[in-house]
């Protein structure tokens, strides 16, 4: 992407995150493979299909007594664009994963922010550790909306402010907040994906409670979604195991 001329820079506001699969290799196959080369050595994938119900059988066993490895040997590689402040909790999971951000030293950040949507609840309740998110009121949502318009577009003429005066990008982006978007590219394998989920989405079938921000929850529905359609045993075994990694 070619950076926009000053003149033409105006901020926008989104409530949405993007997440597209941008390659892959990765299916249910790829777990049979690594899962039986201990016992059984190179095998075909004629061979590895004339039994399904085994082959389910056996990624729920490895899912259900925590034989993680296997699920290693596979790769998916997504786009992702989300405000910042995801990508800061993004960072948390560091264990078969790699990322590559978007940079502010090289070229110019656009104008573009996030701003939640009415379905974004905005009150939270109760002690941490024990808490709830609940529905704001008109009033909260008009204030949430203008504040954070107000404050974007300023930060973001002092941004372009001081690129006009010929300071450099990476000084100038430290007026940018984290609700500014931004892309990256990351990288794990189903097994990374998997503790991911366990603690960035909420689902009825998980064992272990989690309480992620909504909008890191947001990528992790996307993710999850793809996924599913690549590696269905895999996934069925993940949710009927309590949705914990194992």
């Amino acid at each position: 992407m070619t950076d926009t001329p000053a003149d033409d820079l105006k901020p926008s506001f989104r409530s949405d995150v993007t997440v597209e699969l941008v390659k892959h290799t990765a299916s249910d196959a790829d777990v049979l493979f690594a899962a039986r080369v201990s016992t059984l050595g190179e095998q075909s994938l004629d061979e590895l299909q004339k039994d399904p119900e085994r082959s389910k059988g056996l990624i729920n066993y490895l899912m259900r007594d925590r034989h993680g490895s296997p699920f290693e040997h596979n790769s998916m590689t997504f786009f992702v664009s989300a405000p910042i402040f995801v990508f800061r909790e993004f960072m948390r999971h560091r264990v078969g994963w790699s990322y590559n951000e978007e940079s502010g030293r090289y070229r110019e950040l656009q104008p573009v922010f996030y701003v939640p949507d009415a379905d974004r609840k905005l009150v939270q309740e109760g002690r941490p550790g024990k808490y709830v998110f609940v529905e704001g009121t008109k009033e909260q949502q008009t204030l949430v909306g203008r504040a954070m318009e107000d404050s974007y577009r300023q930060s973001y003429e002092a941004y372009q402010e001081m690129l006009a005066a010929g300071v450099a990008r990476e000084v100038a982006r430290s007026v940018l907040p984290v609700g500014l978007y931004s892309s990256m590219y990351a990288t794990c394998n189903a097994r990374s994906l998997m503790h991911f989920l366990g603690l960035r989405t909420q689902h009825e079938l998980a064992k272990v409670p989690s309480f992620p921000q909504r909008e890191i929850e947001m990528v992790g529905e996307k993710m999850e979604a793809e996924w599913a359609r690549l590696m269905p045993l895999t996934y069925a075994a993940f949710n009927a195991n309590g949705r914990v990694a194992p």
